[in-house]
């Protein structure tokens, strides 16, 4: 199996092209994307942490590690609750893969339930691997499927996801998610807008695998849809560093199930923000904190919006990303979200 993911903890339906898709410069690929390339059919440059920037993702998984496994357990608790022993959590490529680890191990700790879980690619704007879902649902029903991120950031990949699932008949649509700040997500560990520490660094907390990628002249038909394998990180590789860590604060009892009040939608959101920046196309707005921290890490940032400039506890990481990117940092009356990145319309360049 190509990743540093042990076989027991998941089955990956990805094709394997390493070395088929060199990494791509940052401003390059930003170029490009906003000429009207789709990401997925190119790979960025792997962030090479400085010390600086590793030891706030220690503090980071230090302080969050708690949260998280709190969150894992409220989530593992309610999809048991609906699917018993007989689910199967599919996870999606590559921020939902720990997440579905983490998923699989509270089960099996608290209900004894071995569980099945795979993990496939979904791509914003091309939909999920066909190909993969064949896969599993030659092999489980369909009733049983649980689909699995990180976190919402505007719910384009619920609402890819919901579109998608209606060709597969008796696949719920539904997403579970650790943290739910857009308020799109049907299953979730909290609403709260939380630092998950793996979404601070790429590949070296994600089975040392690329994101996804789908290109014709590398994915077949038939293929599964495409990630690389980064074995020149392995000595780099914090995958179980985080796993571990959470998995050791794992509650011994079911914690209350989170709260769901009215609360306006993340998109509501992003079209206010979009508005007061004069940013014409919604893309370049990634509210919550795991999809700022993407903008930082491996697109062209141009700002990054918080609800405060003194949260070191929760928003020290994103502090040191932008200071070392020299992106400028806002306050902002943020609702859903305590951060929000904004990606630079080239033609401000």
């Amino acid at each position: 199996m190509f990743s540093s993911y042990r076989a027991e903890d998941v089955t990956i339906l990805l094709k394997d092209i390493t070395g088929l898709v060199p990494p791509m410069a940052t401003a390059e690929r930003e170029r490009l994307i906003q000429a009207g390339r789709h990401y997925s059919e190119m790979l960025p440059l792997e962030y090479e942490p400085t010390e600086k920037y590793m030891e706030a993702y220690r503090d980071a998984l230090t302080r969050y590690a708690e949260i998280t496994a709190r969150a894992t357990a409220c989530l593992a608790e309610e999809i048991y609750a609906e699917k018993g022993a007989d689910a199967v959590l599919v996870s999606l490529a590559r921020a939902g893969t720990p997440i579905g680890i983490l998923l699989k191990r509270y089960l099996r700790k608290r209900f004894g339930a071995d569980v099945a879980h795979y993990t496939i690619s979904i791509i914003r704007g091309r939909g999920i691997d066909a190909n993969a879902m064949a896969y599993i649902l030659a092999r489980h029903a369909p009733a049983a499927l649980q689909f699995v991120d990180g976190w919402t950031g505007k719910g384009a990949i619920a609402r890819t996801l919901a579109a998608d699932a209606a060709v597969f008949p008796g696949v719920g649509a539904g997403l579970a998610v650790l943290s739910d700040p857009a308020y799109v997500a049907e299953k979730c560990g909290t609403h709260e807008d939380f630092l998950i520490a793996s979404s601070c660094l790429n590949a070296t907390v994600s089975g040392l695998l690329s994101r996804t990628v789908l290109r014709s002249d590398i994915i077949g038909a038939d293929d599964f849809h495409g990630a690389a394998f980064y074995e020149e990180l392995r000595a780099r590789d914090l995958t179980y560093d985080f796993i571990d860590a959470v998995e050791a604060h794992f509650p011994t009892a079911a914690p209350p199930k989170p709260v769901a009040a009215a609360h306006p939608s993340g998109l509501s959101e992003v079209r206010r923000i979009a508005a007061d920046f004069g940013i014409a196309d919604i893309n370049l707005v990634k509210p919550g904190i795991g999809e700022a921290t993407r903008v930082l890490l491996r697109r062209l940032p141009w700002k990054l919006l918080v609800h405060s400039t003194a949260d070191e506890a929760r928003l020290g990481h994103l502090y040191q990303l932008a200071k070392e990117k020299g992106v400028e940092v806002v306050s902002y009356p943020l609702r859903n979200y305590l951060a929000c990145g904004l990606i630079r319309a080239l033609a401000d360049n």
